[in-house]
């Protein structure tokens, strides 16, 4: 039986068993919807009213609420992916940047306590991005729809002191995207999922700051709402992107995002610049909009300093979209290495040592 591997992230849920070269077998949305009863059923009126209760097992990467997070992961790995009660396999877990060790452990508590699996092993997602495109060294920048994670990497190894991240993600860009149409569109009564789905149909990110500026007189475009509402978008659609260059746009006081990569790779050794530069790879559902890739390829050649990252491309015999599930990818490659080597958390080890074990055989 292959290992699964699993990818929580904030909105998206990636799972499946590690086959490295093709999509994970499920995505699926990381909020769930608890029915709760009402309290107004009777034994004479035996139908049960619920109401929808929404649930976010994980905000910004991290796993804030843990029954939330048992649900969706008994869902995943019995009714998703078949395993079957008393004949748990092995199981790897994609840890996001600065990772609390509390969490860790509970993880691994979860996985061998309730789950009863036979192996567990966890890795940082940025190592895992850079193992999807084959290599070992490299930066990774992920924007997710909680948090940027900027990260060098060192033969395997996140280079923690560097690293850095920022609270801020898909969900500021949809927030700005709501306040923007809103402007356009005072009448709009719109709710979040509907506008976030708007804008991963309308955001674009322009080729630099100048084009951006000859936004404010760009095309208005008409869309009908499936309840009849029609809409106007026009220049809102390139404030989103442009937010990652210029923060300013969310009221921010930091670098672009770029900027950002340069002064972290500063940080690290320069005998180490170069390695780093030339691996950099970006991760993360919000990368994948529209003219993103090429305005951030416009603006490392744009940079002042000796510092100029070049991006790495995925191997053609990759899966389209790569960047989505790059960690994922990652940890299907791992996991081909690390289970049948025994380098992983076995039940003994859980067994002999308690939860802390996850520190040090997982890093």
């Amino acid at each position: 039986m292959e290992a699964l591997v699993v990818d929580a992230g904030s909105k998206l849920l990636k799972a499946g068993a590690a086959i490295p070269d093709q999509a994970p077998a499920m995505i699926i949305p990381s909020q769930m919807k608890r029915m709760v009863e009402d309290g107004s059923s009777s034994a004479d009126n035996p139908t049960t009213v619920f109401e929808d209760v929404t649930l976010d097992p994980i905000e910004r990467g991290l796993v804030r609420d843990w029954d939330a997070m048992e649900d969706l992961l008994r869902y995943v790995v019995y009714t998703g992916l078949g395993w079957e009660e008393g004949n748990e396999g092995n199981i790897l877990f994609t840890d996001p940047l600065c990772t609390p060790k509390a969490i860790r452990e509970q993880l691994v508590q979860l996985m061998f306590e309730t789950f009863n699996v036979s192996g567990f092993y966890a890795s940082e997602q940025a190592v895992l991005s850079l193992y999807a495109v084959g290599r070992i060294s490299g930066c990774t920048v992920d924007i997710g729809h909680g948090k940027i994670d900027i990260a060098p990497v060192l033969e395997g190894a996140v280079q923690h002191i560097a690293s850095k991240r920022f609270e801020l993600g898909g969900t500021e860009l949809t927030k700005l995207f709501a306040q923007e149409l809103g402007k356009s569109n005072p009448t709009m009564t719109l709710n979040m999922p509907d506008i976030e789905k708007l804008k991963e149909q309308y955001a674009n990110c322009v080729e630099d700051e100048i084009a951006y500026a000859k936004t404010q007189s760009c095309e208005i475009e008409q869309h009908t709402l499936p309840d009849g509402q029609v809409i106007s978008i026009g220049r809102e659609r390139y404030s989103v992107g442009e937010a990652l260059f210029q923060p300013s746009i969310l009221g921010l006081e930091e670098h672009g995002i770029v900027e950002q990569l340069v002064r972290i790779i500063s940080t690290v050794s320069s005998e180490n610049h170069r390695q780093l530069l030339e691996n950099t790879v970006l991760c993360g559902g919000t990368t994948s909009m529209t003219g993103f890739e090429s305005r951030f390829q416009k603006e490392v050649n744009l940079c002042s300093s000796a510092i100029r990252p070049t991006l790495v491309k995925p191997p053609e015999y990759m899966p389209e979209n790569l960047g989505m599930y790059s960690a994922w990818v990652g940890g299907a490659i791992l996991a081909k290495v690390v289970f049948p080597q025994n380098q992983h958390v076995t039940k003994a080890d859980y067994d002999e040592t308690g939860p802390s074990v996850v520190h040090r055989k997982c890093f």
